[in-house]
């Protein structure tokens, strides 16, 4: 098999190709110098399926082993999540397994910090705007009719989020608290991110884009690929963009197609987690196969 990245025999047929020119410049640059790359990986939604209760989210089963396989042969991976980091790294496995001893999970769009090196969670002070907002939500569901509506509120840390999902009429009941939940969190000084039937209310300032950049600076990264399937994604994407403005290669990876606004800006759009695991095996089987 030959080992150049411009030659479509240098890929297994399980690897798909990207759909745009910069996509496959990146693809190929990651194939050529794997050892400069940083990958960076949303969790819920990308290697775990979204689920009704976030609490029964859990990695899915090929994810820790596609990256315990491709992480020794690149520069860094990174799973990049809303989540607290703790939570993250308990569903989705990733402590202690072989080949996953320098991973890193960026917990609340990068405020916390849990490193598989120490396995210990950095983290700042909780915001105490939070917790005005989380003893205020109650009430702000009520004067809204969607309280006991199947409105489901889950503690985050340095976040809360309001979830849909399981309402009769996820939808209608999403659009009927958005202002409402806007208003609270405008009151506390904080920002509201809209995602698939949730609205997750959080401080200003820190975002997937942010922790992005940073991760990718300390990396010093040569070429760089994310993955992620909701609207928090988009930060995360507009700073692979800009990485491609100053010349570094970025390849933009969307976890089906439920979000347009990402799926459109995707340089390859997969069909889900089990594609997402997929598509990270076969690069990793690409990558040894140099």
């Amino acid at each position: 098999m030959g080992s150049h990245p411009h030659d479509a025999d240098a890929r297994p047929d399980a690897l798909p190709e990207p759909r745009t020119p910069a996509g496959r410049h990146a693809l190929a640059a990651i194939i050529d110098r794997p050892q400069d790359a940083a990958f960076a990986l949303d969790f819920d939604g990308t290697l775990a399926e979204i689920v009704p209760d976030p609490e029964q989210a859990r990695a899915h089963p090929g994810a820790v082993p596609a990256l315990a396989a491709l992480a020794p042969l690149v520069g860094s991976v990174a799973v990049l999540t809303g989540r607290p980091a703790g939570v993250a790294v308990r569903y989705g496995g990733f402590a202690g397994v072989p080949g996953l001893e320098h991973l890193i999970v960026l917990g609340h769009y990068g405020a916390e910090r849990w490193d598989a090196v120490s396995g210990e969670v950095r983290a700042p002070a909780p915001d105490p705007r939070v917790d005005a907002v989380r003893a205020e939500l109650p009430g702000v569901l009520d004067a809204a009719g969607a309280a006991g509506q199947g409105i489901w509120i889950e503690e985050k840390g340095r976040a809360v989020a309001v979830h849909t999902r399981r309402a009769d009429d996820p939808e209608a009941a999403f659009e009927a608290l958005r202002v409402p939940v806007a208003a609270l969190a405008a009151r506390h000084g904080l920002i509201v991110e809209p995602g698939r039937l949730v609205l997750e209310v959080r401080p200003p300032g820190v975002d997937k884009g942010v922790a992005l950049a940073e991760y990718v600076r300390e990396r010093r990264a040569g070429a760089v690929l994310y993955a992620g399937d909701d609207l928090g994604d988009l930060a995360a994407y507009a700073a692979v963009e800009k990485l491609r403005s100053d010349g570094v290669p970025g390849l933009l990876l969307a976890s089906g197609t439920e979000v347009p606004e990402l799926a459109e800006r995707a340089d390859l759009v997969l069909s889900g987690p089990a594609a997402v695991v997929g598509f990270l095996a076969a690069l990793a089987e690409c990558v040894q196969l140099r």
